[in-house]
């Protein structure tokens, strides 16, 4: 059973969402402010959270960056904010889905539900299991990467993003199909959440990010890794 964390400072979403998921079978525990959900996610745990941008004590992107200093539990965000920048700076933050009120609950579970499996260990595959670039390691059955000596802490989105393209080695990945494959089929024009997580992926991985020699842009087709 997977426990999801609930923050919110709107009453009637917090009882809508903890109704629906509790029909659902999963634990929940719920906080109004920002530094309870810091508190709560420190003590319970959770599998996944569901979190606000307006929080009443401190900026729903704080608390991003506050939970994502220790741990890859996977964050989607809830908010009313509508602008592009605002979902950029969240998903930059750490965040792996945003979610816009007024939102259908159907489409909320099922983005959840995609960001819990996301975050679970993957099936062995036959393929190669450690790939070695002359910059870092990835250990694709252990779900690590290995930069200098030390293993590099990834999101849950990310890693799955990594792994797609490390799978694929030396083809293109068009943009379709990683935003199937790692958000999920209703994802297929989010293209500003592949530029944001590749951004990332360079900045954690690559020698030089400004001029990625592993992670190679195909201009309006895809991506690219290069062993």
């Amino acid at each position: 059973m997977h426990r999801v964390l609930v923050v919110d400072d709107e009453p009637q979403i917090v009882r809508a969402l903890v109704i629906n998921l509790k029909a659902r079978k999963y634990e929940v525990d719920a906080a109004h402010d920002g530094a309870t959900a810091l508190k709560l996610a420190a003590d319970r745990h959770p599998d996944v959270i569901v979190l606000d941008l307006g929080l009443p004590d401190m900026d729903g992107v704080d608390v991003i960056r506050g939970i994502r200093g220790w741990t890859r539990v996977p964050i989607l965000v809830l908010s009313a904010r509508h602008s592009s920048d605002e979902k950029v700076q969240a998903l930059d933050a750490g965040a792996d889905d945003y979610v816009t009120k007024p939102f259908g609950m159907d489409e909320l579970l099922a983005r959840l539900r995609a960001a819990v499996r996301r975050a679970e260990p993957a099936a062995p595959e036959g393929d190669q299991a450690v790939v070695t670039t002359d910059a870092f390691t990835v250990d694709l059955a252990a779900k690590k990467v290995n930069r200098d000596g030390a293993d590099v802490r990834l999101t849950p989105t990310e890693w799955h993003l990594l792994e797609v393209l490390v799978r694929n080695a030396g083809r293109l990945v068009s943009q379709k199909q990683l935003l199937k494959e790692v958000w999920g089929p209703s994802y297929g024009t989010e293209t500003n959440y592949l530029r944001v997580y590749m951004a990332q992926l360079r900045r954690k991985l690559e020698a030089d990010p400004a001029h990625p020699r592993h992670f190679v842009t195909e201009p309006g087709m895809g991506y690219r890794f290069e062993q």
